[in-house]
């Protein structure tokens, strides 16, 4: 692979589906990448060129000219058809730097797909990238170079926490990262639906709701608190929140959540 000057790299899409929309919305909102410098491939066409008339980026006609073009890929495309793509357009890849955001996909299975020597690196990234507050679970077993994995740092921390993992932890810190927004969503919808019982709007239920997580979470994070005791010191002796939570106790809040979980690495209890 050609060098390539710092803070510049031209991105290829081989698939935009949902998680590779978000990546390149974050990464144009950002100013990472210059919108002139992505471009993107799917099979629904319509679908494909709204959402790239959307970011200004460039809808690519076929692989060949979204290789040519770009020095990074992301494969964002579906785990089972990871092989099929690759297969025809190994040795071109080979000259570039890979990134894989499918599930389940690790250095070791790479290894054996694409030809000896390319650079790739495994990602899971979750849709909050799009805004520039999303999570990133990074394999630390790579094959970069050293300035290529600096410089896909770079690019790719500005769309939020890059946290690397060992092939073991891999799937189960994606699966928190990942599949947690849904469950997170859900948690809010659920606050919203009790408040709006109790007599509030909807819409001010979930601006609340909203705002109480994303505060909770940075509260987290920027005290490091042990989670018992963040939700102790909302507690007084008799008070109202301790009711609630015996309430959740007492509905199995806990182990819905672990059992979601487990559900979602296929394990069955």
């Amino acid at each position: 692979m050609n060098k390539i000057e710092r803070g510049y790299m031209k991105i290829g899409f081989l698939g935009f589906g949902n998680m590779g929309f978000a990546l390149a919305q974050g990464l144009v909102h950002a100013k990472a990448v210059d919108p002139n410098d992505i471009y993107a491939l799917a099979r629904n066409r319509e679908k494909l060129q709204a959402r790239c008339n959307i970011l200004k980026i460039t809808a690519s006609e076929s692989m060949e000219p979204l290789i040519k073009e770009s020095d990074l890929i992301v494969l964002a495309v579906k785990p089972h058809q990871i092989e099929d793509i690759i297969k025809p357009i190994k040795a071109k890849l080979k000259k570039k730097v890979v990134i894989s955001i499918a599930a389940g996909m690790l250095f070791e299975d790479y290894e054996k797909i694409l030809q000896k020597g390319t650079e790739h690196i495994s990602f899971l990234p979750n849709t909050a990238c799009a805004i520039e507050e999303g999570i990133i679970i990074v394999e630390n077993r790579h094959s970069l170079t050293e300035e290529h994995i600096t410089e896909v740092k770079n690019i790719f921390g500005s769309l939020g926490l890059l946290e690397f993992a060992s092939a073991e932890q891999f799937p189960i810190a994606g699966t928190i990262s990942g599949c947690g927004p849904a469950y997170a969503a859900m948690f809010m919808e659920a606050l919203g639906d009790a408040a709006v019982k109790n007599g509030l709007d909807r819409e001010t239920a979930y601006r609340l709701a909203a705002k109480m997580l994303a505060g909770t979470g940075m509260l987290k994070l920027k005290t490091d608190d042990h989670p018992a005791h963040m939700k102790d010191a909302v507690c007084s002796p008799g008070g109202t929140t301790i009711k609630g939570l015996a309430a959740l106790e007492a509905n199995g809040f806990r182990s819905a959540v672990i059992q979601a979980i487990d559900a979602a690495m296929g394990k069955n209890g």
